[in-house]
Formats: structure tokens, sequence, C-alpha cells
């Protein structure tokens, strides 16, 4: 569905010509057909595009039946969009660099820009821009730029699980470049299809003219194989993560055992700990209001402090309830802390 432009919107008019206006079959002049008018959003405000389309009169001519447009429409949009470059690029960026969500990209756009876009509108045009990114990242031209400086290869090779049931996403990433390769959703982690992300890879490997001098992994059984069966003169070292994560399961699995005696032994602590904050209830409703006391000026410091003896105040002790419920916040916290990596364990 088009959308419908109010009365009162102020378009800027960019008017575009052919720029090659010769038929490319019999070499006559192409003359002016019709005019084709493409608004859409922009982020200095909306644009009026008028398109003039041409084509040759002669019906000899093969190609009488072309129309000709000009090229310099797609510089600024694609045909039947309703935004600009400048906007698809914005919001692209705020997606995935930012990390805005689609909300919140709606919202800016129509506080700074005025752009009334829906949310189906915003995820298409980040779905286009998220294709449109991946191929630009796969392409020769950029990928041997990318590499022109680097002498050899390090790669690595993981499977990120969103959520449990759901595809693994396979990634390899190039380590001295710092780039990722390519990605690819696998429903199974056979042998073979991690082979066939492996070979990939050394087509990739191959493309560049560059050496892999080592690959890196969790050591999965299919990545050996594969990697193994590809790259037969290559080393294959564990990823340090993963290793320091294996070296500290004994140690987690320790302090699971613990926590679990642990919360058997605290269970009675949640009982003190409420009948703590029902006596401070009960406290409080029997207080009667306290008159407000006035406050003494306070008398200047004297010229030396050193050589009088100032007498130092001392608040009340501290209540015997506020040390139960600060040792029942720390047990809580250690024993519901599942978070941490192999360096900071939880708990």
């Amino acid at each position: 569905m088009r959308h419908r432009w109010p009365e009162d919107t102020r378009f800027t008019r960019v008017v575009l010509e052919v720029e090659d206006n010769v038929c490319a079959v019999c070499g006559g002049v192409l003359h002016i057909c019709d005019h084709r008018r493409h608004r859409i959003f922009t982020l200095p405000g909306p644009v009026e595009m008028v398109c003039k389309l041409v084509h040759w009169a002669d019906r000899q001519c093969a190609a009488h039946t072309t129309t000709r447009s000009p090229y310099a429409e797609t510089t600024l949009t694609l045909p039947w969009w309703l935004i600009g470059w400048d906007v698809c690029c914005w919001m692209g960026h705020r997606r995935f660099a930012r990390h805005w969500s689609v909300p919140q990209i709606r919202s800016a756009l129509a506080d700074s820009s005025q752009m009334p876009l829906s949310a189906d509108a915003i995820e298409d045009a980040v779905r286009r821009y998220q294709t449109m990114r991946a191929a630009r990242q796969q392409d020769p031209q950029v990928v041997a730029a990318a590499y022109r400086h680097v002498a050899a290869l390090v790669l690595s090779l993981d499977g990120l699980q969103p959520e449990q049931g759901h595809e693994t996403l396979y990634v390899v990433r190039e380590l001295n470049a710092k780039r990722i390769w390519f990605a690819e959703a696998l429903l199974s982690s056979n042998a073979d299809e991690v082979r066939r992300l492996v070979s990939q890879a050394r087509a990739w490997a191959t493309q560049l003219g560059l050496p892999v001098h080592l690959w890196w992994s969790d050591k999965q059984a299919a990545f050996v194989t594969g990697i193994a069966a590809e790259f037969p003169e290559v080393p294959h070292r564990y990823c340090v993560n993963h290793f320091l994560r294996d070296l500290a399961k004994p140690m987690r699995e320790t302090a699971r055992h613990a926590k679990v005696k642990m919360r058997r032994k605290v269970r009675g602590l949640r009982a003190i700990e409420r009948e703590i904050l029902q006596q401070r209830q009960r406290s409080v409703a029997e207080e009667p209001p306290v008159a407000p006391v006035p406050v003494p000026p306070v008398p200047p410091p004297p010229a030396n402090p050193l050589a009088q003896d100032v007498p130092v105040a001392t608040g009340p002790p501290t209540d015997a309830g506020e040390v139960v419920l600060d040792y029942w916040s720390a047990v809580r916290g250690m024993l519901n802390d599942e978070q941490g990596g192999p360096l900071q364990p939880p708990g």
C-alpha cells in the first residue's frame, strides 16, 4: 500500500535526467516520454524526485519498447521504497551498532524527523540493511583489501545457541584481522555438516592466497575430524575460554554441592528475617510522632584543635536486627549467584 502524504507536506523537489540519452542499438537520440514522481522520507525532510523517462521513437529499432530511467535515482533510494538510503543506514546503525529496539527507532524518527513509520516498515528496512551489510562483508574485493597487510590466517570455529532447542549458529572467524567470515545455522552438528563449513573456510583462504597457521575451537569431535581432513598440516589448538571453563568444572561442582549443604543449614534464617521485619513494623506503628527538636547553633572550631580535648561523638550501638538482615542478604547473594566465567566463578 502506498503512503498517503498529508496535503500540507512540504517536499524538496529534485529533478533527475537520464545520464546517457543515446540508444545503445542504433545510436539515435532518446526522447522524453513520461515523468515518474517518487516521494520518500529523508533525514533532512521529505523529498519528491521527478524522474524523466526516455525512449527511442523509431519503431524500426529493436530497443523501441525499452524505457530508460535516471541512474541517479538509485543513489537516493531503491524503486518502491518509502525511505532514502540515509534513513535506512541510520536505522541499521542504531539497531546493530547501538542495539536500539524497533520502538526506540520508531519514536526517535517520529520525534526528530516527523516520520510516521510503522514497526513493520522499520523491521523490513532493518532486514534489508542486514542482508546488504552481510553481502558487503563477503565481497571478495573488500575482503582482499582487509587482508592486504596480513601475512597468515588464524581461524576459529564455534557454535552459538540462542536458546535451548533452537538451531545452533556456527561462526567462522579470522583472528588476525578480527573479522567474521561467515555464519550458518545448522540443524545438526554432525561431521559432514561441520566439514562443509571447514571446506568453505579453506576456499576463502585459497581465494585470499594466504596460509592458515592455526585453528582454534572447543575441540568437539566433529570439529577435530573436519579440520584434520581439510587442513591436515595445520595445528588445532584448544580455545582458552573453553580450556579454563573445563578446568574450573571440578571447582564449580564442589561449589554447587556446597550450596546444597548451605541451603539445608540456613533454612531457618528466613523465619528469623521475617520475625525481625514484623517487629520493626510493630515498633514503627506504636511509636508516637516526635516533635522536631530545635538544633542549637554550632560553635566555631577552635584556633588550634590539637591544643584542646574535643570529645568524639559516638552513635547508638548497632541494632542486632541489622546484623541479621545484612548476613542473610550476603548468604542469599551467594546462593543465587549463578553467573560468571572461568576466571570469576559464581558465588
